[in-house]
């Protein structure tokens, strides 16, 4: 019997995912959004709506290019600061998926302005 995952090969000092954060930016009625991952090496990487993978020398600097964008980190946000994005904060959600390629679709999210 020949398990398909056999021929996966862990690449163990590659660098580990130690923290992932969301952000959001609003423009107009679409929610974008974009995933902050933080390695154990340091590094860090931006993963946003149109699939691409922009790497930082560190959590700051992504930051840093995140609130340049104009996005806002989704756990940060309060209920007046989704009002003003155009969302109910209880009503929206971070997207998931069980990989990049499914969470893709979710990055853009259309909102009714003041509905969620």
């Amino acid at each position: 019997m020949n398990d398909e995952n056999d021929d996966i090969v862990i690449d163990e000092n590659a660098p580990q995912r130690v923290h992932s954060y969301w952000w959001c930016a609003g423009f107009g009625d679409t929610l974008i959004w974009s995933r902050l991952d933080v390695y154990d090496s340091g590094l860090a990487e931006v993963f946003g709506a149109t699939g691409e993978y922009l790497r930082y020398d560190d959590e700051t600097a992504a930051r840093m290019a995140l609130l340049d964008a104009e996005f806002r980190e989704f756990d940060g946000l309060d209920e007046e600061d989704a009002a003003v994005m155009g969302f109910d904060l209880d009503s929206m959600h971070e997207p998931s998926g069980d990989s990049d390629e499914e969470l893709l679709p979710r990055m853009v999210h259309k909102i009714a302005r003041g509905l969620g």
